[in-house]
């Protein structure tokens, strides 16, 4: 056995500690980045093995070039009319996030979360999803609801908590859910959308359908243990599931190093698992598109799983309780390499003469009209903060199919004591 004098030799040992490139007050400067050129990475056939593609993981699937040019094996090949959809259902998501946070800060609201640059991730993915595969989306993803159709005024009578709210204020601001427009209810727990979306992709090839689920996860979240008990039950199973991580470099106010970032990428996490694993360009919508719908066509031929990491940037601060001034340079959204989806989109569709600056500007005073209305709709219903919008009793509802005999007395006693009181 070796001792301490046989050790003296050694240096001590030292614990890594991420530390961000850039903090406040520092020049942000991204050159390192590096950003191949679009189309050339090559599309596999969706039916070869996960392991004849693992450069896929390290490499970045990009489909518009600096030009606006749609380019590459990758290029879906969207007619223009589907692509101006994309581009009005990113533009709404921004107008209706805009609105929104001001509603919060007006005292409307207790909470919003704006998905500032990284519209491309939900809006790409819906549009490439069957309308009626099961999402199980994280916070940031309110995009998906948008594109396939759910009305605003219910997401803003959610978000005020008022007497129209689809949830009936049992749901924090922002945390949708809705059935009819296959959207899994949003958790404030990091991850546990992961082992859902498995379980429910597991029961739809278990009973023979063919319809497919997609969750999604911020970096961060790969740190979590459920993150990794999913990746493991659809690895055995090979769970018609697609996993999408959205790295947009910061988790609240810890750096994506703290998840692994500065050792590899996160698709990377696909390849121990055996499973298909892809890099993308985050800000393009016509890549997340296309690796959307390449994934899914894995998932519905029975080739398993497929891990998307999508490589964007969280423009904003994580919600309107966070201030990312105090942690990260002010000059980092501007200094992204990766540019905005929306304004990329938009220079494509101008580039193929199917679009123009005054569309777009008439598209933009349009749809802020079109929340501006919403938001008045909605907030006759009433706001956060201006009396109770839901009976009392309801608390005690929606948890058991039958209230249980003790629940029923609390609530009585509930009653008994609010009347005693006057209110």
């Amino acid at each position: 056995m070796s001792s301490e004098r046989d050790r003296a030799d050694l240096p001590p040992l030292a614990l890594h500690v991420p530390e961000p490139r850039f903090r406040p007050g520092d020049e942000a400067d991204f050159s390192d980045i590096v950003v191949p050129p679009a189309g050339v990475t090559r599309r596999p056939d969706t039916a070869d093995a996960a392991s004849s593609f693992h450069e896929l993981a390290y490499g970045l699937v990009r489909v518009l070039d600096d030009e606006g040019n749609a380019v590459g094996p990758w290029d879906p090949r969207l007619d223009a009319d589907a692509k101006r959809r994309m581009l009005r259902s990113m533009a709404l998501t921004r107008a209706f996030d805009e609105r929104m946070f001001r509603a919060q800060r007006q005292g409307k609201t207790s909470f919003y979360m704006k998905s500032t640059g990284e519209e491309a991730v939900s809006i790409g993915a819906a549009m490439a999803l069957a309308g009626d595969d099961m999402c199980f989306p994280s916070y940031r993803q309110q995009g998906i609801l948008i594109t396939r159709g759910y009305p605003i005024v219910q997401m803003m009578n959610q978000i005020y908590s008022n007497r129209a709210d689809p949830l009936e204020g049992r749901q924090l601001p922002i945390m949708y859910s809705s059935k009819e427009f296959g959207f899994f209810s949003i958790s404030g727990n990091l991850a546990t959308q992961y082992p859902q979306a498995v379980g429910w992709a597991m029961a739809s090839a278990a009973k023979g359908d063919t319809r497919i689920s997609a969750t999604w996860c911020g970096e961060g979240s790969t740190a979590e243990g459920d993150f990794h008990s999913a990746l493991t039950f659809a690895t055995v199973y090979k769970a018609p599931v697609i996993f999408n991580v959205v790295n947009n470099q910061w988790a609240i106010s810890s750096f994506s190093g703290f998840a692994g970032a500065e050792a590899t990428t996160f698709a990377a996490r696909a390849i121990g698992y055996g499973i298909a694993g892809l890099r993308v360009d985050g800000n393009d919508a016509l890549a997340v598109y296309a690796a959307t719908e390449w994934a899914a066509e894995r998932a519905r031929t029975n080739q398993g799983p497929t891990l998307i990491e999508h490589f964007t940037y969280r423009a904003e601060g994580h919600s309107t309780s966070d201030d990312p001034t105090a942690y990260r340079s002010a000059g980092e959204p501007n200094a992204w390499p990766l540019g905005d989806p929306i304004r990329r989109l938009k220079e494509h569709l101008i580039a193929i003469g199917e679009w123009d600056e005054a569309r777009h500007a008439a598209q933009d005073l349009e749809l802020a009209e079109l929340v501006k209305a919403s938001q008045k709709e909605a907030e006759k219903n009433g706001i956060l903060g201006h009396g109770m919008h839901q009976p009392f009793e309801s608390m005690f509802e929606g948890v058991f199919e039958t209230i249980p005999w003790h629940l029923k007395e609390q609530q009585q006693q509930m009653l008994d004591e609010q009347k005693a009181a006057g209110l």
